[in-house]
């Protein structure tokens, strides 16, 4: 599971610029934490961005992580 995670801050030196870089790495991160926590990336951070652009209160934050995500039916 590690290796991935490092894996993916290797290819993040080649982004191109600091802050690129370490928006990928923010990604690729969230990336492998679904993975570990057997969700499916792309669907969670699609219902992720739905729910912050939908207005998700600030205060329930927590409720985004993806080891506490459960796909919209």
């Amino acid at each position: 599971m590690i290796r991935s995670i490092a894996l993916n801050k290797k290819i993040a030196l080649f982004a191109g610029h600091d802050e690129g870089r370490k928006a990928w790495g923010r990604i690729a991160l969230l990336i492998e934490i679904c993975k570990i926590n057997g969700v499916e990336p792309f669907a969670y951070l699609k219902a992720t961005l739905e729910a912050i652009a939908a207005g998700h209160p600030k205060n329930r934050i927590d409720d985004l992580l993806p080891w506490d995500f459960t796909p919209p039916s």
